[in-house]
């Protein structure tokens, strides 16, 4: 699973039958400060994200379509979640004796 950001979203006239309903999203990849890992992604929404969310992306085509409830959607990536807060938990330091 990766955090990412949606940057817009993206219209098709003609889809797959098992693509019919969900939207699709482009969503930029991010770590858990908010910077920018990588190229922006096509992702099928199964959690009804929209732009400016920070949002969960699976990107393993089982785990999408399984996401989708549609065992047979040609997906690679898909939203199952909006993120409503990050917080990193680093861990204590090591002394050294």
């Amino acid at each position: 699973m990766q955090l990412a950001h949606v940057v817009g979203s993206v219209v098709a006239t003609r889809k797959h039958e098992a693509l019919r309903g969900p939207a699709l999203l482009l969503v930029q990849p991010i770590d858990g400060a908010g910077a920018s890992q990588g190229s922006p992604r096509l992702a099928v929404d199964a959690a009804q994200a929209g732009p400016g969310d920070r949002v969960l992306l699976v990107m393993e085509a089982r785990a999408a379509a399984t996401a989708l409830r549609r065992r047979t959607a040609p997906v690679e990536a898909a939203v199952v979640g909006v993120v409503d807060q990050v917080d990193i938990v680093l861990p204590p330091t090591v002394r050294e004796a």
